[in-house]
């Protein structure tokens, strides 16, 4: 039996393409029943019993008990130690990349507006932030400092009066890093509980943790299960599935730099997506030498070639206008357009969360450092939806004022509407405030 190809090569030419390409996409995350069974019952308790459950299940799980939850509330002051504490590079790292993310997020704050008609009506809307935001952060072996800021620093730039931040610590141990960003992010409170009891205190409240009103940021199957079961009580960012990354490129660029770019996905988990559409047949000979020869130097090359022979490709296409035409029914997480002309191709892109012009933009700088976001739709999800953003942590409220003259213009409508949906106290509503109600 031959070995499985290190990455399967498709032809947009081939009579099965489109269902070659139909099964390469499909992803659908399991279901598991012990999983959902056990979340379900998590969230139930915690709703009850609040501090008591957390506590309990912390200590389960985390091998991480305490007396009261108040032991487990990490003060302001631990978090600008371990900041402090950093090794001079790193920390100035952290705070270069914080400043480009929050400078860029600025721009997305959006203004109350309003406007008045001839008759003196006013018409508008009012941008006020949420309140209060959870923050779910990985700890433990698993640091994701970068994450930490890409939630944190749009929510307090839409002005969220408090973030609050749950981060399991396994057996005690708390992350430096993880604590150092928390500082640079202005996190308002930190707690050591994780899990979907750490889920459900941020939804439901506990005697020592308020209820937010949305929650973010990334999880196991246990947290993201939570999420789901408790979004209806409180909002939530999203489900994410595995990365992606589809890179479009017109043969060149370094064929070694776009072998790496497709590393920068796969190295995340064997159900990330990679995938290369490319016009040159030469060029996808040249990238798959590439990966061949630098995926035996990579520290997750197991992880890497798992990735890529399950669900990465090399996909020669006609030209560069199919490629974007591919690329807008993917719809994927990111997307680089590595050409001599990236602008000319992107008027052609309709659908991607994240898009990465020009050859020397690489996803990784995008993934820690650009400014914009990193948390993105995938799954074919930027078909509909966005990257996180400011616009995710303000809400938007609808301003009305009518006129004396408005409503004598806008009650018959409203009348002649309701009375004929049989909505007769709707429409004698808007008829008492006529001039003359028999008109």
């Amino acid at each position: 039996m031959p070995d499985q190809p290190l990455i399967r090569r498709l032809d947009t030419r081939a009579a099965d393409f489109a269902a070659d390409l139909r099964r390469l996409l499909a992803f659908e995350a399991a279901d598991d029943a012990s999983i959902e069974q056990a979340v379900q019952a998590i969230l139930a308790d915690v709703r009850t019993r609040g501090d008591a459950a957390v506590l309990e299940y912390t200590g389960r799980f985390d091998r991480n008990p305490a007396a009261d939850l108040a032991a487990l509330k990490i003060p302001a002051s631990e978090a600008a130690a371990a900041l402090a504490a950093l090794p001079a590079e790193q920390r100035d790292a952290l705070q270069a990349a914080a400043a480009r993310i929050r400078a860029y997020h600025e721009h997305q704050r959006a203004e109350s507006w309003s406007y008045t008609e001839p008759d003196g009506t006013l018409l508008g809307q009012k941008i006020t932030p949420l309140d209060r935001v959870g923050l779910y952060v990985p700890g433990g072996k698993a640091a994701y400092p970068s994450s930490l800021l890409m939630n944190a620093i749009p929510a307090k730039v839409a002005g969220v009066a408090e973030v609050v931040m749950v981060t399991p610590t396994p057996d005690g141990a708390r992350n430096p890093i993880v604590l150092a960003a928390a500082a640079v992010a202005g996190v308002d409170q930190i707690w050591a509980i994780g899990g979907a009891q750490a889920v459900a205190a941020l939804a439901y409240g506990t005697q020592s943790i308020a209820a937010v009103d949305k929650i973010v940021g990334p999880g196991n199957a246990y947290v993201a299960a939570a999420k789901r079961r408790v979004f209806g009580t409180v909002g939530i960012d999203m489900i994410a599935g595995p990365s992606e990354i589809l890179v479009l490129c017109d043969g060149t660029t370094p064929p070694d730099w776009v072998a790496m770019d497709l590393f920068s996905q796969a190295e995340h988990d064997e159900l990330a997506q990679s995938i290369l559409l490319c016009p040159d047949a030469a060029y996808l000979d040249a990238v798959e030498a590439s990966i061949e020869k630098l995926l035996p130097t990579m520290a997750r090359a197991d992880i890497i070639r798992a990735s890529l022979s399950g669900r990465g490709a090399l996909i020669l296409v006609s030209d560069m206008p199919q490629a974007c035409a591919i690329a807008n029914d993917i719809a994927p997480e990111h997307l680089e357009i590595s050409a001599e002309e990236p602008a000319r191709w992107l008027e052609l892109i309709r659908h991607a969360g994240a898009i990465f012009l020009g050859r020397y933009t690489s996803e990784s700088l995008g993934d820690y450092c650009a400014g914009p976001n990193h948390v993105l739709p995938t799954s074919r999800t930027a078909r509909f939806s966005s990257p996180l953003g400011v616009y995710d942590f303000q809400k938007r409220s609808s301003l009305i004022q009518v006129s004396s003259a408005g409503a004598q213009a806008l009650g018959p409508l409203a009348a002649t509407l309701a009375y004929g949906e049989g909505l007769d106290a709707h429409a004698r509503s808007a008829e008492f405030r006529l001039a003359d109600p028999a008109a």
